[in-house]
């Protein structure tokens, strides 16, 4: 059993450490050092007596003893995290700090102006904004809200979808002057491409079309939303793009647009816990109010 005056950061970075299964990666989950995260596990192993894992070159790797007591530090750290979002939902006053997790693309370049309005409304709340793809577990407060294009379907989240964002086909002018505007889908295949190196919902999309393509299709490749977008700009080729976001560039041409291309759905959520925090209802009804404006103007 574990002794009572063991630090809970210590438990913490433990269970960090075992689920991420490196310092790195549990590191970048607490925005701690990594060094930091070693000395805790350091710590807890000195203070129990036991070897939690062993180090090697594919990380930590968890000991039948880490294995043994991973269980109890889970249940200690989801008390943690609900004793914290009980305490945030009796909060009264709208200050303090509200942590926002987006995609790369939204993170990038729709919340920084939204949020610049809140500043001026509300200048005694402080946003972190977390940059991400992955669904991030609002349960452990990876994140206080967020904003995702698929609907979270973890227990206890309260979503509000927000709208239907419109994705097009679009390229640098510069690009299309040099090599031509494509009249119709198929047309695309002749052109040089910028998509996903892994991912495959552009190919799926062709293929929905009646396109057969693989991913040498795309000349310029990344899985990183914001590098596709600023390759885009820079004239590497035709790509998709939110439309609103293209349409608001002068230097973006949206195209075919006759092209049935899936709109994104896009959802805000939170754990219901921290619904009735003041600071964190402001941020969300405001985020809510100003994405929907955004997609209206897709």
């Amino acid at each position: 059993m574990i002794a009572p005056d063991i630090d809970w950061n210590l438990i913490r970075s433990f269970v960090a450490v075992a689920e991420a299964g490196s310092l790195s990666a549990a590191a970048r989950r607490l925005s701690a050092s990594q060094p930091t995260l070693g000395r805790h596990v350091a710590e807890l192993e000195q203070a129990l007596g036991v070897i939690l894992f062993r180090r090697g070159r594919r990380g930590y790797e968890m000991t039948d003893a880490g294995q043994t007591l991973l269980d109890r530090g889970r249940r200690m750290a989801e008390d943690a995290a609900a004793f914290s979002r009980l305490a945030l939902g009796t909060t009264e006053k709208i200050a303090g700090t509200v942590r926002i997790t987006a995609s790369e693309i939204v993170a990038a370049y729709v919340l920084p102006s939204l949020l610049a309005e809140l500043t001026v409304a509300e200048p005694d709340i402080e946003v972190e904004v977390v940059a991400s793809n992955l669904v991030d577990n609002l349960l452990r407060r990876d994140a206080d809200i967020a904003v995702r294009m698929v609907r979270p379907n973890q227990a206890d989240l309260v979503a509000r979808k927000i709208a239907e964002l419109p994705l097009c086909a679009c390229a640098a002018r510069s690009y299309l002057d040099r090599r031509g505007r494509p009249a119709r889908a198929a047309d695309l295949l002749d052109h040089d491409l910028v998509g996903f190196d892994r991912g495959d919902d552009i190919i799926r999309g062709f293929a929905a079309l009646g396109v057969d393509t693989d991913r040498h299709a795309f000349r310029f490749r990344s899985d990183n939303q914001i590098v596709l977008w600023q390759a885009i700009r820079a004239g590497n080729g035709i790509g998709f793009a939110q439309r609103g976001l293209a349409r608001s560039d002068p230097d973006i041409e949206t195209l075919l647009p006759d092209l049935t291309v899936p709109a994104l759905p896009m959802w805000l959520a939170m754990h219901e816990d921290v619904r009735t925090s003041p600071r964190i209802r402001r941020v969300a009804d405001h985020l809510y109010d100003g994405l929907r404006r955004y997609a209206a103007l897709s």
